[in-house]
């Protein structure tokens, strides 16, 4: 239809009688030289072009595939039978397991109580042990034994010839009811 040069946009220039056999059905384009930006074409009044043509393709295929889509959305929200079983299964193992992690923190807790509150009364025990053994200590006077020893009961050391001292090699640890050994 038009002749003329393209341009670096790839359209091509229309010389002045092309432009006025395509103002039939069109409006009237003008073409700037060097334009970095050329005007878009106005829409065709009239017959469709094969542009629409192909806009009402596209459009049609679009309706298509939305309605496939809803289609396949809602197959996707339906909920079957086999579906709806291993739902409550899942669901109940699930309960159970948390009924189960529940009751075994709170006897583990419960035992946890226990045992401190028995530290607790084992080391006021032993203090108490402690401080009974310091006093038993404390109120053994040697001096008073050794006078109620001597004086009252008549006791006396004994002497260097009575005291025997013997070695064992055998163990470092002497035997209660073993021999004692003759000099």
């Amino acid at each position: 239809m038009a002749t003329g040069n393209r341009t670096s946009h790839g359209k091509r220039a229309m010389s002045k009688t092309g432009r006025q056999a395509g103002q039939r059905g069109r409006q009237a384009q003008a073409y700037v030289h060097g334009s970095a930006a050329p005007k878009m074409e106005a829409a065709p009044v009239g017959r469709p072009g094969p542009r629409d043509r192909e806009d009402r393709v596209r459009r049609h295929k679009r309706r298509l595939t939305n309605q496939q889509v809803r289609k396949n959305q809602q197959k996707a929200l339906r909920i079957d039978l086999p579906y709806l079983v291993m739902l409550v299964a899942a669901s109940c193992c699930t309960l159970f397991i948390c009924i189960n992690y529940l009751q075994a923190q709170t006897t583990m807790t419960r035992r946890m109580d226990r045992i401190e509150k028995l530290e607790k009364e084992l080391d006021s025990l032993r203090a108490e042990n402690d401080t009974l053994q310091t006093r038993i200590n404390t109120s053994v006077d040697l001096d008073h034994i050794y006078k109620v020893a001597t004086e009252e009961l008549g006791m006396v050391y004994a002497g260097k010839n009575q005291v025997r001292m013997y070695h064992q090699t055998e163990s470092e640890f002497v035997r209660q009811y073993e021999d004692i050994p003759t000099y």
